[in-house]
Protein backbone atom coordinates (compact mmCIF):
# COMPACT_ATOMS: atom_id res chain seq x y z
CA UNK A 1 0.00 0.00 0.00
CA UNK A 2 1.42 3.43 -0.90
CA UNK A 3 2.60 5.53 2.00
CA UNK A 4 0.11 8.34 1.23
CA UNK A 5 -2.79 5.89 1.48
CA UNK A 6 -1.97 4.82 5.04
CA UNK A 7 -3.60 7.76 6.89
CA UNK A 8 -6.91 7.26 5.05
CA UNK A 9 -6.78 3.51 5.65
CA UNK A 10 -6.30 4.10 9.36
CA UNK A 11 -9.19 6.57 9.38
CA UNK A 12 -11.51 4.07 7.73
CA UNK A 13 -10.57 1.45 10.31
CA UNK A 14 -11.65 3.68 13.18
CA UNK A 15 -14.83 5.03 11.59
CA UNK A 16 -17.06 2.60 13.53
CA UNK A 17 -15.45 3.84 16.75
CA UNK A 18 -15.98 7.52 16.02
CA UNK A 19 -19.51 7.23 14.68
CA UNK A 20 -20.77 8.20 18.11
CA UNK A 21 -18.89 11.50 17.95
CA UNK A 22 -21.25 12.94 15.32
CA UNK A 23 -23.58 14.27 18.01
CA UNK A 24 -25.15 17.71 17.84
CA UNK A 25 -25.56 19.76 20.97
CA UNK A 26 -27.55 22.96 21.46
CA UNK A 27 -27.75 25.83 18.96
CA UNK A 28 -26.25 23.73 16.17
CA UNK A 29 -23.00 23.17 18.06
CA UNK A 30 -21.24 19.83 18.57
CA UNK A 31 -21.94 17.92 21.74
CA UNK A 32 -18.98 18.35 24.15
CA UNK A 33 -17.67 14.78 24.01
CA UNK A 34 -14.17 13.38 24.37
CA UNK A 35 -14.43 11.94 20.85
CA UNK A 36 -15.13 15.35 19.32
CA UNK A 37 -12.09 16.82 21.08
CA UNK A 38 -9.94 13.90 19.95
CA UNK A 39 -10.80 14.13 16.26
CA UNK A 40 -10.46 17.92 16.29
CA UNK A 41 -6.85 17.49 17.43
CA UNK A 42 -6.30 14.75 14.85
CA UNK A 43 -7.77 17.00 12.16
CA UNK A 44 -5.17 19.70 12.79
CA UNK A 45 -2.38 17.16 12.34
CA UNK A 46 -3.95 15.66 9.21
CA UNK A 47 -4.48 19.08 7.64
CA UNK A 48 -0.86 20.00 8.38
CA UNK A 49 0.36 16.83 6.68
CA UNK A 50 -1.70 17.70 3.58
CA UNK A 51 -0.08 21.15 3.45
CA UNK A 52 -3.24 23.01 4.48
CA UNK A 53 -3.15 25.93 6.92
CA UNK A 54 -2.89 24.41 10.38
CA UNK A 55 -1.47 26.04 13.50
CA UNK A 56 -0.47 24.32 16.72
CA UNK A 57 -1.32 27.45 18.73
CA UNK A 58 -4.10 26.84 21.26
CA UNK A 59 -7.47 28.25 20.22
CA UNK A 60 -8.72 31.45 21.77
CA UNK A 61 -12.21 31.36 23.27
CA UNK A 62 -13.59 33.11 20.18
CA UNK A 63 -11.78 30.73 17.82
CA UNK A 64 -13.21 27.74 19.68
CA UNK A 65 -16.69 29.28 19.64
CA UNK A 66 -16.33 29.95 15.91
CA UNK A 67 -15.57 26.28 15.29
CA UNK A 68 -18.47 25.19 17.48
CA UNK A 69 -20.87 27.42 15.57
CA UNK A 70 -19.53 26.18 12.24
CA UNK A 71 -20.56 22.62 13.15
CA UNK A 72 -24.14 22.80 11.83
CA UNK A 73 -23.13 24.20 8.46
CA UNK A 74 -20.29 21.75 7.88
CA UNK A 75 -22.49 18.74 8.57
CA UNK A 76 -25.19 17.72 6.06
CA UNK A 77 -28.74 18.91 6.72
CA UNK A 78 -30.12 15.45 5.99
CA UNK A 79 -30.03 12.30 8.09
CA UNK A 80 -27.38 9.80 7.05
CA UNK A 81 -26.19 6.36 8.08
CA UNK A 82 -23.85 6.11 11.06
CA UNK A 83 -20.97 5.36 8.71
CA UNK A 84 -21.66 8.36 6.46
CA UNK A 85 -22.24 10.62 9.47
CA UNK A 86 -18.86 9.58 10.85
CA UNK A 87 -17.15 10.41 7.55
CA UNK A 88 -18.90 13.79 7.49
CA UNK A 89 -17.71 14.52 11.02
CA UNK A 90 -14.16 13.53 10.11
CA UNK A 91 -14.39 15.92 7.16
CA UNK A 92 -15.74 18.70 9.37
CA UNK A 93 -12.77 18.16 11.72
CA UNK A 94 -10.35 18.16 8.72
CA UNK A 95 -9.17 14.59 9.30
CA UNK A 96 -10.40 14.08 5.74
CA UNK A 97 -10.04 16.86 3.14
CA UNK A 98 -13.12 18.90 2.29
CA UNK A 99 -12.60 18.19 -1.40
CA UNK A 100 -13.52 14.48 -1.14
CA UNK A 101 -17.20 15.25 -0.46
CA UNK A 102 -18.99 16.25 -3.65
CA UNK A 103 -21.99 18.58 -3.51
CA UNK A 104 -25.27 16.87 -4.41
CA UNK A 105 -28.25 19.28 -4.49
CA UNK A 106 -30.69 16.37 -4.82
CA UNK A 107 -29.54 14.52 -1.69
CA UNK A 108 -31.63 16.51 0.78
CA UNK A 109 -34.81 16.10 -1.28
CA UNK A 110 -34.19 12.38 -1.63
CA UNK A 111 -33.70 12.12 2.14
CA UNK A 112 -36.94 13.88 3.14
CA UNK A 113 -38.98 12.02 0.53
CA UNK A 114 -37.35 8.68 1.28
CA UNK A 115 -38.95 8.37 4.72
CA UNK A 116 -42.69 8.13 5.45
CA UNK A 117 -44.47 11.39 6.30
CA UNK A 118 -48.08 11.85 7.32
CA UNK A 119 -48.70 14.15 4.37
CA UNK A 120 -46.95 16.30 1.77
CA UNK A 121 -47.58 19.28 4.07
CA UNK A 122 -45.36 17.61 6.66
CA UNK A 123 -42.49 17.57 4.17
CA UNK A 124 -42.96 21.28 3.46
CA UNK A 125 -42.93 21.97 7.19
CA UNK A 126 -39.77 19.92 7.70
CA UNK A 127 -38.12 21.93 4.93
CA UNK A 128 -39.29 25.23 6.44
CA UNK A 129 -38.05 24.20 9.88
CA UNK A 130 -34.57 23.45 8.50
CA UNK A 131 -34.47 26.70 6.55
CA UNK A 132 -35.46 28.82 9.54
CA UNK A 133 -33.09 26.98 11.90
CA UNK A 134 -30.16 27.65 9.56
CA UNK A 135 -31.14 31.27 9.06
CA UNK A 136 -31.39 31.94 12.79
CA UNK A 137 -27.90 30.58 13.47
CA UNK A 138 -26.07 32.54 10.79
CA UNK A 139 -26.02 35.99 12.53
CA UNK A 140 -24.34 34.55 15.64
CA UNK A 141 -21.73 32.84 13.48
CA UNK A 142 -21.17 36.01 11.43
CA UNK A 143 -20.75 38.10 14.59
CA UNK A 144 -18.23 35.64 16.02
CA UNK A 145 -16.40 35.46 12.68
CA UNK A 146 -16.11 39.25 12.59
CA UNK A 147 -14.58 39.23 16.08
CA UNK A 148 -12.05 36.59 15.03
CA UNK A 149 -11.16 38.52 11.87
CA UNK A 150 -10.54 41.67 13.93
CA UNK A 151 -8.38 39.74 16.40
CA UNK A 152 -6.40 38.24 13.53
CA UNK A 153 -5.75 41.70 12.14
CA UNK A 154 -4.36 42.75 15.54
CA UNK A 155 -2.22 39.59 15.56
CA UNK A 156 -0.72 40.34 12.16
CA UNK A 157 -0.15 44.04 12.88
CA UNK A 158 1.74 43.20 16.08
CA UNK A 159 4.22 40.78 14.48
CA UNK A 160 6.74 43.38 13.21
CA UNK A 161 6.98 44.98 16.67
CA UNK A 162 7.66 41.83 18.72
CA UNK A 163 11.37 41.02 18.63
CA UNK A 164 11.29 37.82 20.70
CA UNK A 165 9.39 35.75 18.13
CA UNK A 166 11.20 33.11 16.14
CA UNK A 167 10.29 31.88 12.64
CA UNK A 168 8.15 29.09 14.05
CA UNK A 169 6.03 31.54 16.05
CA UNK A 170 5.54 33.80 13.04
CA UNK A 171 4.59 30.87 10.84
CA UNK A 172 2.14 29.52 13.41
CA UNK A 173 0.50 32.94 13.69
CA UNK A 174 0.16 33.20 9.91
CA UNK A 175 -1.22 29.66 9.72
CA UNK A 176 -3.85 30.40 12.38
CA UNK A 177 -5.01 33.50 10.48
CA UNK A 178 -5.29 31.50 7.27
CA UNK A 179 -6.99 28.66 9.15
CA UNK A 180 -9.62 30.99 10.59
CA UNK A 181 -10.33 32.68 7.29
CA UNK A 182 -10.61 29.39 5.43
CA UNK A 183 -13.06 28.12 8.04
CA UNK A 184 -15.26 31.17 7.47
CA UNK A 185 -14.95 30.66 3.71
CA UNK A 186 -15.93 27.01 4.10
CA UNK A 187 -19.05 27.92 6.07
CA UNK A 188 -19.95 30.56 3.48
CA UNK A 189 -19.57 27.96 0.74
CA UNK A 190 -21.67 25.41 2.62
CA UNK A 191 -24.49 27.85 3.38
CA UNK A 192 -24.74 28.49 -0.35
CA UNK A 193 -24.79 24.76 -1.04
CA UNK A 194 -27.48 24.20 1.60
CA UNK A 195 -29.61 26.94 0.08
CA UNK A 196 -29.28 25.27 -3.32
CA UNK A 197 -30.31 21.91 -1.82
CA UNK A 198 -33.31 23.46 -0.10
CA UNK A 199 -34.39 25.23 -3.29
CA UNK A 200 -34.09 21.96 -5.23
CA UNK A 201 -36.30 20.26 -2.63
CA UNK A 202 -38.88 23.05 -2.70
CA UNK A 203 -39.10 23.08 -6.49
CA UNK A 204 -39.45 19.31 -6.71
CA UNK A 205 -41.99 19.16 -3.90
CA UNK A 206 -44.02 21.84 -5.68
CA UNK A 207 -44.16 19.73 -8.83
CA UNK A 208 -44.73 16.40 -7.07
CA UNK A 209 -47.24 17.60 -4.47
CA UNK A 210 -48.34 21.24 -4.86
CA UNK A 211 -49.66 22.67 -1.60
CA UNK A 212 -50.33 26.17 -0.30
CA UNK A 213 -47.67 25.43 2.33
CA UNK A 214 -45.11 26.04 -0.43
CA UNK A 215 -45.69 29.80 -0.07
CA UNK A 216 -44.52 29.79 3.54
CA UNK A 217 -41.58 27.58 2.60
CA UNK A 218 -40.55 30.02 -0.13
CA UNK A 219 -40.54 32.80 2.47
CA UNK A 220 -38.34 30.65 4.72
CA UNK A 221 -35.90 30.19 1.85
CA UNK A 222 -35.80 33.95 1.27
CA UNK A 223 -35.14 34.38 5.01
CA UNK A 224 -32.15 32.02 4.84
CA UNK A 225 -30.71 33.71 1.76
CA UNK A 226 -30.98 37.16 3.35
CA UNK A 227 -29.10 35.90 6.41
CA UNK A 228 -26.36 33.97 4.62
CA UNK A 229 -25.24 37.12 2.82
CA UNK A 230 -24.11 38.45 6.21
CA UNK A 231 -20.96 36.39 5.60
CA UNK A 232 -20.04 38.11 2.32
CA UNK A 233 -18.36 41.24 3.78
CA UNK A 234 -16.04 39.17 5.97
CA UNK A 235 -13.89 37.81 3.14
CA UNK A 236 -12.98 38.59 -0.46
CA UNK A 237 -15.22 36.94 -3.10
CA UNK A 238 -12.51 34.48 -4.14
CA UNK A 239 -11.66 33.26 -0.61
CA UNK A 240 -13.13 29.80 -1.27
CA UNK A 241 -10.85 29.41 -4.29
CA UNK A 242 -7.79 30.67 -2.40
CA UNK A 243 -8.47 28.12 0.33
CA UNK A 244 -8.71 25.28 -2.18
CA UNK A 245 -12.39 24.65 -1.43
CA UNK A 246 -13.40 25.13 -5.06
CA UNK A 247 -11.32 24.69 -8.21
CA UNK A 248 -9.84 27.85 -9.73
CA UNK A 249 -11.76 29.40 -12.58
CA UNK A 250 -10.28 28.55 -15.99
CA UNK A 251 -8.25 31.33 -17.51
CA UNK A 252 -8.82 32.76 -20.98
CA UNK A 253 -7.82 30.59 -23.90
CA UNK A 254 -4.86 32.04 -25.75
CA UNK A 255 -4.54 31.05 -29.38
CA UNK A 256 -1.01 30.89 -30.71
CA UNK A 257 -0.66 31.44 -34.44
CA UNK A 258 2.02 29.30 -36.01
CA UNK A 259 4.29 30.69 -38.67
Amino acid sequence: MPHRALPLARVLLVVPLVAACAQQGDFGRPAPTAWNSLIDAAGTIAAHERGEPASLFPFTEDERALRDRAWRFLMPARERSAFDAALDNLTRARVLPASWRLSDPAAYYEAITGVPFRSAISRYRRLSDDLVADGRLIPAFAEMAARVVRADLTRLQSLPFITTLDDRDVRSAAMRVAENRCLIAWVRLETGARSASYRYALEHLLVAAPEEEAIATERSLAFLDSRRHLLDPLLPPDAEMRCGLVPPEPGPVVLVRKG
